[in-house]
């Protein structure tokens, strides 16, 4: 069983960054593609960004540009650096795992077969 902790989040001002991150409890992380999901209030889970087993990166339109997402396999940790936040990045942020999602399925929830407990990001204007 794969166990997924987010670090902590915060609030921020506009235009400041933020660097979260992702440590898995799994001998195996380099088997594990891992991703950023976000979530605000009333909406629908969002895909933020993933990375897979060999390194390849991919990012949700809405944030390419921005967010940068790496991973360290010797830490088993994913990170997530955030910069030029802006209020609409406010969320709730998840990461997941998969050992067998391809790449077609990256941006979709329900693809990925283990979650995070979520850590809030604020941005205020």
């Amino acid at each position: 069983q794969v166990q997924l902790v987010e670090s902590e989040g915060g609030l921020v001002h506009a235009g400041e960054s933020l660097r979260l991150s992702c440590e898995a409890s799994v001998r195996t992380f380099r088997n594990y593609a891992v991703g950023w999901f976000r979530q605000a209030p009333g909406k629908e889970r969002e895909f933020v960004a993933a990375i897979r087993q060999n390194g390849y990166t991919y990012s949700g339109d809405s944030v390419k540009g921005r967010f940068t997402i790496s991973r360290d396999n010797a830490k088993n940790t994913v990170f997530l650096q955030m910069n030029s936040l802006k209020p609409e990045d406010t969320a709730v942020y998840y990461c997941a795992a998969s050992q067998t999602i391809i790449l077609s399925s990256l941006s979709r929830p329900e693809h990925w077969g283990h979650w995070g407990p979520g850590t809030q990001v604020t941005v205020s204007s």
